[in-house]
């Protein structure tokens, strides 16, 4: 995986973090309040320029009311999906 590679999967997260905090109708502060975190860090998280820990991702998720999923998949052989 290279920079760009990370920098999209940075960028698919944070859309998912944004979304989720404004269907839960929070503001970033009232989310970052609740799952004890800086305002400016979830910022950060939506904006795709922080790189959270396990940690932050499940304080998150739970505040949202949501289940923390970690999945692997294998690329097929021959290089990454398109």
């Amino acid at each position: 995986m290279d920079d760009k590679d990370f920098n999209k999967l940075c960028l698919q997260l944070a859309g998912q973090i944004k979304a989720a905090r404004q269907q839960a109708k929070l503001s970033q502060e009232s989310l970052a309040l609740a799952a004890e975190v800086d305002r400016t860090y979830v910022s950060q998280l939506e904006r795709g320029i922080a790189n959270p820990s396990l940690l932050i991702l499940y304080r998150l998720a739970k505040t949202l009311g949501l289940e923390l999923k970690i999945s692997f998949i294998s690329e097929p052989e021959g290089g990454s999906p398109s």
